[in-house]
């Protein structure tokens, strides 16, 4: 007799198991950005009322847009996370060549003193952040939102391992050339890091565009709040505004991430392999 357990063993298997549950969760993920999108695009009587010739309508976007000054928000947060982004890969350069090429005394130590910051939350510091951009007169600026961000443990440690998988003939090579020790991180060691920037900057971007805890605190105007900031002042209950116009307004503050996505997305994925293969 033949066995009929394979055919079931085959359909129960494993890797049928991850492809349904990967479906699920790209559905539950999906799902709140699918309804803001039907919520921004038909009137408000339709929110809850999915009708399949439901009228299609642009006026959300218009409400949203003259009601809030998106306009200086977009301004805000590009030169918010420009900023951010260009101060980290300087700062975190220089850190990861110091502890992947430099023999400094004791630098184990202190990578795993860099280290510990992977494992404390902003939130936890916020007290104390406040009251040095206090001090230092960096409330309710742009530099004050960026400031305590520049230097990313994160950051330093994957330019360091990607630093040490370099080999050591074409810094040696360099030096043979004349090179000084920051032409060679320059014309080295960068242009070979490039996927593992890629992906930082990624992550980094994605981060600062959607931070909105610390810069919620240290922002008290428009002339320097972020879009996430922007938003959550927009959609507060006491303004009244309802939730087809919240749904335009949410569209407009993460329509550059997702259309840079939908654009990039394979030089992203390619950017994560290569830096993870490094």
């Amino acid at each position: 007799m033949k066995s009929t357990t394979a055919p079931r063993s085959r359909f129960f298997s494993i890797p049928a198991l991850e492809t349904v549950a990967a479906w699920l969760l790209a559905i539950i993920w999906i799902f709140p950005l699918l309804y803001a999108f039907w919520a921004a695009f038909h009137p408000s009587e339709f929110m809850v009322n999915f009708a399949l010739f439901a009228p299609l309508t642009l006026e959300n976007f218009t409400n949203a847009w003259s009601q809030a000054p998106f306009a200086r928000y977009y301004l805000n947060t590009f030169a918010l996370v420009t900023g951010v982004v260009i101060g980290q890969f300087i700062v975190c350069t220089l850190a990861a060549f110091a502890f992947a090429r430099f023999p400094i005394p004791g630098k184990n130590v202190l990578f795993m003193l860099v280290l510990i910051q992977l494992f404390v939350f902003p939130e936890v510091l916020i007290v104390e952040n406040y009251r040095i951009a206090s001090e230092l007169g960096l409330i309710n600026t742009i530099t004050g939102i960026g400031l305590p961000y520049v230097a990313s443990a994160l950051g330093i440690f994957l330019l360091r391992q990607t630093f040490k998988t370099i080999p050591r003939e074409l810094e040696d090579a360099a030096r043979i050339e004349g090179c000084n020790w920051l032409e060679i991180l320059w014309k080295v060691y960068v242009p070979l890091a490039k996927p593992t920037y890629l992906a930082y900057g990624l992550v980094s971007i994605s981060h600062h565009w959607n931070n909105f805890i610390w810069p919620l605190v240290v922002t008290n105007s428009v002339e320097s709040r972020p879009l996430t900031v922007g938003l959550g002042v927009f959609s507060a209950p006491e303004t009244g505004v309802n939730w087809a116009t919240v749904s335009a307004a949410t569209l407009l503050s993460i329509a550059p991430l997702l259309i840079a996505f939908l654009l990039f997305q394979r030089q992203f994925v390619q950017s994560f392999l290569r830096a993870g293969i490094r």
